[in-house]
């Protein structure tokens, strides 16, 4: 629920990769340290049986089966059938997760789910394992699904990393880093992520010193840069430049969130920033007095001070802090 008791769209997540990468074990961490979430889980299997739901089952009850292929070709209609029954639940979750087959594109599940307001997107995370990635994409056959789930990925979890030397590792990093359109790569071991790549917090949440701060994660290997931080400002925005400047470092932008003033508008306004996606509507709450926006993305503190440039050079003269 929002502050004037309406209720706001469903976050939805879309969790894809090629067969084998290492998608259901992601998402069985990711349930496992959801705390007190509610999180339905829309799983998409290649085939009559869905074996992939039955072993999600085990962390939630609310799974929904989609068997028998690509959901964005096959069964895009029951698709879309399943996300109007969530979305009209008396009590809808918290979440919705849609883990997509190993052979369907995330970025066009992710546009079916988006055909209904009562869903907003926060991510498409692709898993790539690492050891089997360089085979995948020179198959005559399958190489290009590959290649298109790659590039259509809001971050990248490179799986099995365990399998190859640091060498061969670096080498299909950087022939990925050709492919995909974000720069949001980690390391991930047994599942392992932080979950700010699937849950962020309130924006009033975050008024509080120690920005910007590292990413939680049980993984050790996660890049350093990979952190949020928090701009705040009493200027206004200009709403093209505000969403020029965002634009502008969007292959490092995970998600970023936050309650804005706009020049013309008396009304506050609600930012969201997720899947090369800038969503700004009017705010149902108080007025507030000064803009405050949470970046969570890959970010070292040169790029991070080019952020913050740019999202000073989009408002009006006025202090930020």
């Amino acid at each position: 629920m929002t502050a004037s008791g309406v209720r706001g769209p469903i976050p939805l997540i879309v969790v894809g990769g090629y067969l084998g990468a290492g998608k259901t074990t992601l998402l069985n961490h990711v349930l496992a340290n959801a705390g007190q979430r509610r999180i339905t889980v829309l799983v998409n299997d290649f085939g009559a049986i869905n074996i992939d739901a039955a072993l999600i089952k085990a962390r939630t009850d609310d799974v929904i089966n989609l068997e028998n292929g690509c959901v964005c070709c096959s069964i895009g209609g029951r698709l879309v059938d399943a996300l109007l029954a969530i979305s009209n639940r008396p009590d809808p979750p918290d979440f919705l997760i849609i883990e997509a087959s190993g052979v369907s594109d995330p970025v066009r599940i992710a546009q079916i789910g988006l055909l209904d307001r009562a869903y907003r997107l926060y991510g498409i995370v692709v898993a790539v394992d690492l050891a089997s990635i360089t085979q995948t994409l020179l198959d005559p056959y399958v190489g290009d699904i590959a290649r298109q789930q790659i590039a259509g990925a809001t971050a990248i979890l490179l799986t099995k990393t365990d399998l190859i030397d640091e060498q061969n590792k670096a080498a299909i990093v950087a022939q990925l880093a050709t492919i995909a359109h974000t720069a949001i790569m980690l390391e991930t071991t047994n599942g392992a992520v932080p979950l700010e790549l699937f849950f962020d917090h309130n924006v009033t949440g975050q008024l509080r010193a120690g920005w910007p701060r590292s990413m939680t994660s049980p993984n050790p290997k996660l890049p350093v840069d990979f952190c949020s931080f928090l701009f705040r400002t009493e200027a206004r925005f200009d709403r093209k430049k505000l969403k020029d400047a965002l634009r502008s470092f969007s292959g490092r932008l995970l998600r970023a969130k936050g309650l804005i003033l706009l020049d013309g508008e008396a009304a506050t306004q609600e930012l969201h920033v997720a899947g090369g996606r800038i969503l700004i509507t009017q705010f149902p709450g108080e007025v507030v007095t000064e803009s405050v926006i949470v970046l969570i993305g890959l970010f070292d503190n040169k790029t991070k001070q080019a952020t913050l440039d740019a999202l000073v050079a989009a408002t009006s003269t006025a202090r930020h802090r």
